[in-house]
């Protein structure tokens, strides 16, 4: 997401972070097979795992999980509708999935096949912004 909103010319407008609804992994950085595969896509991941908190929905306006698990965490960490309402899987923003799950790299080891699908959400999620917010690039 971060490298779509920068080549949109957006970087400035938004703040983007990605939390996990458990705390197995955090402090460490991206899986050595999921940076490699986005750095065949000419991207470098750089950010270190963090633990989803309830204060995330006050600083945050839109909250993305990958899977439907994970989805009705984030519901039962929500204290309120206002919270509720951000929460949106991310491939509710690609037209072209017919499921909504991304599914889990680490147990397929389909790395890359899960980069585009997570490319093709963000790609449609930040077009959502974009025409919601009445942002120009």
């Amino acid at each position: 997401m971060k490298h779509l909103v920068k080549e949109a010319g957006l970087a400035g407008r938004f703040e983007i972070s990605s939390a996990g609804t458990g705390a197995y992994h955090v402090g460490e950085r991206a899986d050595a097979r999921s940076a490699e595969a986005a750095r065949r896509q000419g991207i470098e991941l750089t950010s270190e795992s963090r633990q989803f908190v309830a204060d995330d929905f006050d600083r945050f306006d839109y909250v993305v999980a990958m899977d439907r698990k994970n989805h009705a965490h984030l519901l039962q960490l929500a204290q309120n509708s206002k919270a509720r309402e951000k929460i949106h899987l991310l491939r509710t923003f690609d037209a072209r999935a017919k499921i909504h799950d991304v599914p889990d790299p680490y147990f397929e080891d389909n790395f890359d096949e899960v980069f585009e699908i997570c490319r093709a959400g963000c790609a449609g999620l930040l077009e959502h912004i974009v025409r919601e917010r009445g942002l120009s690039r």
